[in-house]
C-alpha cells in the first residue's frame, strides 16, 4: 500500500486538504506531517519522519516544500517520491523573514486590521474576496494560534536550489498560473535543479492549489504516481 505524508503551507492545517482527500485516499493512505512544534525545517523535517511510514512519498505544499527538501535529503531512503507544489528553494532576506514575524502579509502590505481581512492574496484574483475560501483561511489560522505563528515565521529559508540537486528520486513540481505569492520563475527553478523531476502548470490558480483547484491538483499526483511507477 503506498502511503503519503502531506506537508500544509504557513499557517494551514490539515483542513488544506480536505478537498483532496478521497481522490487521494484512493491512490493511498494518508499522513498528515506536524510542522507546527518546532521553529527550523530541520526540527520539522525530524518531527515529521518520527511519526512517518517506513517509506512514504511526500507531498510539500508552499512552506511544506521547503520541509519536504530537508527531509528528503535527511532520509533519502525512506522517500520514494517527493511533490512541491507551489514552492520554491529560494532564501528569504532578513528582512523578508522580520516582515513575516511582524505579521505582514507577503507583498510587503501591512497586517491588517484585527476583523477586516476581506480578500486574500493567497487565492486568484477573481476568488481573493471568496467568502468560503476566506472563511476556511481564517479559520486555519485561528486554530493554529499566535504561537505556532510566530514558531512558523522564525523559520531561516536559505537558498536550497544547490541542494535540490542532490535529490535522486522521481520528483514533481507544480506552478500555479496565477501565484501571487510565488514567482512562476522561482518554482519552475526548482525542476531545472531536480535531476528526475516533472514540471506541471495548474491554470487559473492562485497560490492556494489544494483549496482552489482540489481535483486538478489530485489528477497531476496522480498522472505522476504512474507515469514515475511510484
Amino acid at each position: 500500500m503506498r502511503s503519503f505524508v502531506l506537508l500544509p503551507g504557513f499557517m494551514c492545517d490539515s483542513d488544506l486538504w480536505t478537498d483532496m482527500v478521497l481522490d487521494l485516499e484512493a491512490l493511498g493512505s494518508l499522513h498528515y506531517g506536524n510542522v507546527y512544534e518546532d521553529s527550523s525545517l530541520e526540527g520539522m523535517a525530524q518531527r515529521v519522519l518520527a511519526d512517518a511510514p517506513d517509506r512514504f512519498v511526500l507531498v510539500g505544499f508552499s512552506m511544506g516544500g521547503f520541509v519536504a527538501r530537508v527531509l528528503t535529503l535527511m532520509a533519502p531512503e525512506r522517500v520514494t517520491g517527493v511533490a512541491f507544489i507551489a514552492s520554491s528553494a529560494r532564501g528569504y532576506s532578513d528582512e523578508e523573514r522580520a516582515r513575516r514575524q511582524a505579521g505582514y502579509r507577503p507583498g510587503d502590505r501591512p497586517p491588517p486590521a484585527a476583523g477586516t481581512v476581506t480578500t486574500a492574496m493567497g487565492l486568484h484574483p477573481d476568488r481573493e474576496a471568496d467568502p468560503v475560501l476566506l472563511d476556511r483561511l481564517r479559520n486555519m489560522q485561528r486554530r493554529l494560534g499566535p504561537e505556532v505563528r510566530k514558531r512558523q515565521a522564525a523559520l531561516i529559508r536559505r537558498d536550497g536550489y544547490a541542494d535540490l540537486e542532490r535529490i535522486t528520486c522521481p520528483s514533481l513540481v507544480v506552478a500555479c498560473r496565477q501565484d501571487r505569492l510565488r514567482t512562476f520563475a522561482e518554482t519552475e527553478r526548482m525542476a531545472q535543479h531536480l535531476p528526475r523531476s516533472s514540471f506541471a502548470i495548474l491554470e487559473d490558480c492562485g497560490h492556494m492549489a489544494p483549496l482552489e483547484k482540489p481535483k486538478e491538483l489530485t489528477a497531476l499526483l496522480a498522472a505522476w504516481l504512474h507515469r514515475t511507477g511510484l
